[in-house]
Order: structure tokens, then C-alpha cells, then sequence
């Protein structure tokens, strides 16, 4: 996948010397990462990497014990899950948060529901039905997402279907970063076509995206840049273009260096 950065962007997202301690155990030793404008950065790692440490402090639902981020150049704090929404980031677990009983355009509103314009209506907290369903459909339709109505429940979805309804609802609410967690997991290869097609036309809608995923293929295929952990620490990035599968596996399992000398006395490696 073709960057559409250049060298003289900014960086949308800043991670620096992130650090997450739970008592004495050590979670995050130093993370950091940077998403550029209409990027998508894969972030990769073994279990126990802290991988998902960092998605959570990206998300608001961990603070960091020490480091800082910053959107934008601007520092922020984000303490809760709210905070990141605030700042422009929307998280998309592989649960997905769908309400199986409601319909797509309901899912995509969840918890943010348009009250009626009509000033009787609204004294009675009814929603506008007509304009959610025009507005969803004009936002799964920009992403080209295929689903068989937006008016019928999300039950009998596909789980691509789900997937891209999910990222469809963080593009609604104006998000500028889309993290997306094993996006395509228990996937099928139609289905996974159909959410990685997505995840790319969210460049078009100036949205910058990090996958966390375990699949190298899939992540050479859409992502620009791919940024590696290891013990707790991100130790390389790589441009997709100048890598390939094996150095990225050899990465994680500590074949290949990191970059860094800490990474290097992490994985016992002299410089």
C-alpha cells in the first residue's frame, strides 16, 4: 500500500517513552510510535509484548505511569475512555461493541442517539430515526460497506459486515484515528477483503489508522509502516516497501535486532 505521507507532515499521534508499571510488574518499558496524516502503522508483537498495554493507554482505559503523548505536536492526557474520543481517537475492539437486536444504523448511533428536531419530541427524548438512518447510509456508502439493510438487525451479518459497520460508526463521529484490534480475526478471505478494502478508503476520509494484528500478510498488503515490541518495548519501524514478512517476524522473536540499544540489551543482543 502506497503511503500518502511525505517527509514534511506532522504527525497526527505522538507516543514517547510510554511506561506502564502494574506494582512491580513491568508492562510497558518504553513504547513509542508515530501515526502520520491518512497513515495506517501496523503495531505487532508476541504475547506479552504490550501490545494491547499501549492500545489501552491510546484508548483512555489505562493512564500511563510515565511518558507523553500528544496530538497534533500538542500534549494530551488521556485518563479515560472519553479523553481519547475527545482528542479524535475511536478504538474498535474484536468484540465490536454491537447490540445483536439492533439495526445497523441503531448500532451506529449506540449510546449517541440524534434527538428529533421537533421541540414536543425532544421534551419526550425521541430520536430522529430519519435523518440517523440517512446519515449512516450516506457513511457506509463512502466507505463502500455492503450490508443487506441498515434497518434490519446486525444478527444475521456477516462478520465482515459487523467489522466494517464498527469502523463505519468510529468515521460517523468524526474520528481523525482509527485503532483497530485484530480487525480480521476468525475472518474468511472474502471477509477479510471486504474489511481491509475499508480500512484503506478510510485514507479518502482523511483517517490515520493503527492495526493491531498478528497477521504479517495482511498488514504488508494495507499498512505504510509496521512498528515492532518486544518485552515491553517498541524496538524497530519499518517502512512496508523496505521490509519484507521475515525481518518483521525475526523482529519479534528476537532473530533480527531492534534498532534502539536499549532494545538490543533487552533482547541481549551487543550493539
Amino acid at each position: 500500500m502506497e503511503s500518502t505521507t511525505g517527509a514534511s507532515a506532522s504527525p497526527v499521534l505522538e507516543a514517547r517513552h510510554i511506561k506502564r508499571h502494574f506494582g512491580a510488574v513491568v508492562a510497558l518499558a518504553d513504547a513509542s510510535m508515530t501515526l502520520y496524516p491518512r497513515e495506517v502503522v501496523g503495531l505487532v508483537g508476541d504475547n506479552g509484548a504490550g501490545k494491547s498495554t499501549l492500545l489501552k493507554i491510546l484508548s483512555g482505559i489505562l493512564a500511563p505511569s510515565d511518558g507523553e503523548i500528544a496530538i497534533d505536536g500538542k500534549p494530551v492526557t488521556l485518563r479515560r475512555a472519553q479523553d481519547a474520543m475527545d482528542a479524535g481517537i475511536e478504538t474498535v475492539y474484536q468484540d465490536l461493541a454491537l447490540v445483536d437486536t439492533m439495526s445497523a444504523y441503531q448500532n451506529v448511533y449506540l449510546g449517541r442517539e440524534q434527538l428529533s428536531k421537533n421541540p414536543i419530541a425532544r421534551l419526550f427524548n425521541l430520536v430522529d430515526d430519519r435523518e440517523m438512518r440517512a446519515r449512516a447510509r450516506e457513511v457506509l456508502d463512502s466507505l463502500k460497506v455492503k450490508v443487506p439493510s441498515i434497518n434490519v438487525s446486525v444478527k444475521g451479518m456477516s462478520g465482515g459486515q459487523r467489522q466494517c459497520l464498527a469502523i463505519a460508526r468510529a468515521l460517523l463521529w468524526g474520528r481523525r484515528i482509527v485503532i483497530l484490534d485484530e480487525p480480521t480475526a476468525a475472518l474468511g478471505v472474502r471477509e477479510t477483503g471486504q474489511v481491509l478494502e475499508v480500512i484503506a478508503g478510510l485514507r479518502e476520509q482523511d483517517v490515520s489508522v493503527i492495526i493491531v494484528s498478528h497477521n504479517m500478510q495482511q498488514l504488508m498488503t494495507v499498512a505504510d509502516r509496521i512498528t515492532v515490541m518486544r518485552l515491553g518495548r517498541s524496538i524497530a519501524t519499518r517502512t512496508v516497501k523496505q521490509t519484507d514478512v521475515s525481518e518483521i517476524v525475526g523482529l519479534i522473536t528476537g532473530a533480527v535486532p531492534g534498532d534502539s540499544p536499549e532494545a538490543r540489551a533487552a533482547q541481549q543482543i551487543p550493539a
